[in-house]
């Protein structure tokens, strides 16, 4: 049986009142829109109460440059996405959780999810969100002397001169 994802979206709204922001449909995909400090308990309750048992994906949206009509859909400048699926009801649901340039953080869902582990950690590194309670927030992708978020729509599309200050490397190191 599926989930009746209309009646979930006027639940979510009478339990979590105006943390949530609205919702829209999207090539037949739910897309739930909140507060950043709804997170946690808006995707407990998804996971525990709704069934949307896995976690698939944690990105980012940095909303800066947006087109003038699409940038309603944005109250922040960043929007942190969280991919689902249900298992049982082979249902997909996409929650999006706004999150400031200041204070730029939000809770991590890593004690909900082993999976959103490395996925926080990448948004961390390319756009620069903190997740609070995260167990080992650092980067994963960029070095760790890296300075800037790559990912960030203000961060200079030929860099900032980073390619000249790496390493090189004119040998094969020895096994």
């Amino acid at each position: 049986m599926a989930v009746d994802l209309p009646s979930l979206m006027t639940s979510l709204k009478a339990r979590f009142g105006d943390d949530v922001l609205g919702h829209a449909v999207f090539r037949e995909q739910y897309v739930v829109r909140i507060r950043r400090g709804a997170n946690l308990p808006l995707l407990r309750f998804l996971r525990d109460d709704a069934g949307f048992d896995m976690l698939t994906d944690v990105t980012c949206v940095d909303s800066l440059s947006l087109p003038q009509d699409m940038q309603a859909d944005y109250p922040e400048r960043f929007a942190v996405v969280y991919q689902l699926y249900s298992v049982p009801h082979n249902e997909r649901l996409r929650v999006k959780a706004y999150v400031p340039e200041e204070p730029c953080e939000i809770d991590s869902v890593t004690p909900l999810w082993e999976a959103a582990n490395w996925g926080e950690r990448e948004v961390y590194d390319m756009y620069g969100v903190v997740f609070k309670g995260h167990p080992d927030l650092k980067r994963i992708l960029m070095p760790d002397g890296y300075e800037g978020h790559p990912l960030r729509k203000d961060y200079p599309l030929k860099g900032r001169g980073e390619r000249d200050r790496f390493q090189k490397y004119t040998e094969i190191p020895p096994r």
